[in-house]
């Protein structure tokens, strides 16, 4: 178990080169096994949840290779059907495989994923938008086991705009009979990636970052070589270090527009922002306001992969933060490690209320959850005097060589295995 040792209080200068969207890359990887042709994905970042993903398409029959940040993705012998439940356990993006395996083999069988205990985040969504496509579905002993001798077109009115069940619906239906159309889709950037990834590989996909998308059925799809999306919550991680500590920094390869509730947040707390193309530069002197409120919502809205970075941000802005997470009910778990810095945080349900203090204090925490790891770094670098952050295992989920493009920054940071 990795840790960080962090000389805090340091400001942060410098240039962000963007990492390929976590997000996005693992439906592009599932999505990858719905051709018997090579795929070449490029940008594709060196974190765990990656490293996980391309094991499941190996056990599946799949050649994996990586070459830096290109990965090559040849499953003309998949013969499996049945994802790994040790490492399906491990990862929740493992879901996104259903959608992509019920399309090549016409059925699959996975155990309930895992990842981040952030809240209860239940499949039913998915599950129901598969049965519309004439999906069988047995639930049994922790797995579920679907099959279909025919997937059908059909209309599919999701409850709540998900992320995952949108993309994994799209997957089931590219080479389904018919036509597909999901109302009420989720808008997120990394879906109108899914739609331009399987359209470049010949499939009918229009509408993604809108709320309906429809989905025309191809009878094959071929190889592709393409290029992911940046990752804008990386992005905004990196924006919100340097407005919490002070300094400027530049991120480049991200349309503004991606994080645009991110950014007008950060001009409330009293950051100098500008973008061009796909740069965003951002000034802070360190010495933020609080702002009135802030509600994670699905997109354009304030994402709450953002949430637990913008609360370490929040410790010591000016005034008081009102934050309210209404994605997911466990994500405050970072809060009580960031009080034992000298943060004053009051949790109610989905509600944080945030007194901003005069300055944060070295300690040692500890990592529960992916983005809540990010928080705590955040707010390291920030405190007066040395912290440790253990339990890297959550932040190496997301985040490639998270440490060494803070030191490039200026940041004082080390890792240290225990």
């Amino acid at each position: 178990m990795d840790k960080y040792i962090i000389d805090g209080g340091k400001k942060l200068y410098g240039t962000v080169n963007l990492q390929g969207a976590k997000n996005s890359v693992l439906p592009l990887l599932a999505g990858s096994i719905l051709t018997d042709k090579p795929v070449k994905i490029r940008r594709v970042p060196m974190i765990s949840d990656v490293e996980n993903m391309l094991r499941i398409l190996i056990e599946l029959g799949c050649k994996a290779e990586r070459d830096g940040d290109c990965t090559m993705i040849d499953s003309a012998n998949a013969v499996s059907h049945e994802l790994p439940a040790r490492l399906t356990k491990e990862l929740r993006s493992s879901v996104f495989m259903l959608g992509s395996v019920l399309t090549r083999f016409r059925r699959a069988k996975i155990a309930y994923p895992g990842g981040c205990d952030i809240g209860l985040r239940p499949i039913d969504l998915h599950l129901k938008g598969l049965q519309r496509l004439g999906v069988k579905i047995v639930e049994e002993n922790g797995f579920i086991s679907c099959s279909a001798d025919v997937l059908k077109g059909a209309e599919i009115l999701l409850d709540f705009p998900s992320v995952g069940a949108t993309e994994n619906i799209i997957l089931a239906a590219v080479k389904a009979e018919g036509r597909t159309l999901i109302r009420n889709a989720a808008k997120e950037p990394e879906i109108v990636d899914l739609q331009n990834f399987l359209n470049a590989m010949g499939a009918k996909v229009q509408g993604a970052g809108g709320s309906t998308i429809v989905i025309d059925g191809v009878k094959k799809l071929h190889g592709v070589e393409y290029e992911a999306m940046c990752d804008r919550i990386e992005a905004g991680t990196f924006l919100i270090a340097a407005a919490t500590c002070g300094g400027e920094i530049e991120t480049k390869g991200l349309n503004s527009e991606n994080i645009a509730a991110l950014l007008h947040k950060l001009s409330e707390n009293g950051c100098k922002i500008y973008t061009k193309n796909d740069r965003i530069i951002l000034s802070s002197t360190g010495r933020l306001k609080a702002t009135d409120i802030v509600e994670t919502m699905p997109f354009p809205g304030f994402p709450t992969d953002l949430q637990a970075q913008y609360s370490a941000l929040c410790c010591t802005a000016s005034g008081t933060s009102l934050v309210v997470e209404n994605l997911f009910e466990t994500r405050y778990k970072y809060a009580a490690q960031l009080k034992r810095m000298g943060a004053d945080i009051t949790v109610r349900g989905r509600t944080a209320v945030i007194r901003g203090v005069e300055k944060l204090r070295g300690a040692s925490v500890t990592a529960e959850d992916l983005r809540g790891g990010a928080a705590l770094v955040i707010a390291a670098l920030k405190a007066e005097g040395k912290s440790t952050v253990l339990d890297l295992s959550y932040v190496d989920r997301g985040y490639s060589e998270f440490e060494h493009k803070l030191k490039k920054l200026g940041a004082q940071i080390k890792r240290v295995r225990v």
